[in-house]
């Protein structure tokens, strides 16, 4: 609510365009200076600024309801809930159905452990025709770093709907409901999100990916405060689109491993920060133990669903890390031309720290530039 705009707050019109002349455009920019500073910015009186601020306030803060209220409006609403299914049927069950509907989910794990083949999935699933079990929809694919393969999602659609997939004309009428765009800056991305919001209310967009938004600020400079406030106004306007659209909006986030001193890395980093004989000749796997999701504790806050796919001693686990309906669950899998598929649909629980520990031993033999394309 916070990013709602002060020109649909019904303010008189002499005020709001006041506030849109000095650049203040949402609730956030009005409710984040007092009133001294508003009256010197405005140049207006105290009684018109106590006036607009109270006026925002009671737009944007949620009034207090009971819990029998909020049960008689989950009811009314039932039919917006929702989930789309992985068809990956054990981790549809941990978590009621599959994706969930008007929240944020969020996929973690190292280059090439298989989060853009679980997205292409995800997006061919959303474009199937209702009556073969998808959402019939559009999707919205925010590719940042260029690994969206239109020869991979074939072959997966291929493989995993052959009898809808070789229908004529079948292949290219979904093809053309996935759109791809490959912003080049956090900068154009973030430009682009008000677009998006409106695709997504005019065009039957029933599914937002976004992979990945590490690799948006990777390029920028370091973690710190100002990039952490940066993507605090991100995440904030992506969990209220997913609200205000009811559909499931999908990102994509990679690692970092943090050393002995506390300086944390990109897998890339790895390179130059160890450059003694020692260092080369030891393993990758010393850096295992240390692997940590990138973006921050403030970003990890704000998604509902987290899942985490991580690989331990050559074998692939995804598990569900943070959910507010699911138990703490890992579910071993492979990647096969069909995408992903769980070698089994029993969940085995995981306590304690573990649910939250990033693995990935071998990754020397696991990744290369060329098989990461498709990863």
């Amino acid at each position: 609510m916070a990013n709602k705009a002060i020109s649909e707050m019904g303010l008189p019109n002499s005020i709001a365009n006041i506030f849109a002349a000095r650049n203040l455009t949402t609730a956030k920019d009005a409710l984040s200076l007092t009133e001294y500073e508003l009256m010197e910015l405005l140049d207006v009186g105290f009684q018109d600024v106590t006036s607009a601020i109270s006026r925002i306030s009671e737009m944007v803060c949620p009034p207090f309801e009971t819990a029998l209220s909020l049960l008689k409006q989950r009811e009314k609403y039932e039919h917006l809930a929702g989930h789309l299914p992985t068809r990956l049927k054990g981790l549809d069950e941990a978590l009621c159905g599959g994706i969930p509907f008007g929240v944020v989910t969020e996929l973690v794990g190292p280059a090439g452990i298989g989060k853009t083949q679980f997205c292409l999935k995800l997006a061919l699933l959303v474009s199937l025709p209702a009556s073969c079990g998808g959402l019939d929809g559009h999707v919205i694919y925010i590719d940042v770093e260029s690994k969206f393969s239109s020869r991979r999602m074939i072959e997966i659609g291929s493989k995993s709907f052959p009898e809808v997939f070789y229908r004529e004309g079948m292949a290219k009428q979904m093809a053309g409901r996935i759109l791809v765009l490959q912003p080049a800056s956090l900068a154009e991305f973030t430009d682009s999100l008000q677009q998006i919001k409106v695709s997504l209310l005019q065009n039957k967009v029933k599914l937002l990916i976004i992979d990945s938004m590490a690799a948006l600020i990777s390029g920028e400079s370091e973690l710190s405060n100002p990039r952490q406030h940066a993507l605090g106004w991100h995440i904030s306007f992506l969990k209220s689109l997913a609200e205000l659209s009811r559909i499931p909006i999908v990102v994509t986030n990679q690692v970092r491993s943090q050393s002995q001193d506390g300086v944390s890395l990109f897998p890339f980093q790895h390179t130059t920060a160890r450059n003694t004989v020692q260092d080369i000749a030891d393993p990758p796997s010393r850096f295992d133990s240390h692997l940590i999701a990138a973006l921050g504790i403030h970003w990890a806050h704000a998604v509902s669903v987290r899942l985490i796919l991580e690989l331990r001693s050559g074998q692939r686990f995804i598990k569900i890390a943070k959910s507010p309906i699911s138990p703490p669950l890992e579910f071993q899998y492979e990647i096969t031309s069909s995408g992903i598929v769980l070698l089994s649909d029993n969940g085995i629980e995981v306590s304690g720290p573990r649910i939250n520990a990033i693995h990935f031993h071998g990754q020397k033999d696991i990744i290369n530039f060329r098989d990461e394309l498709l990863m």
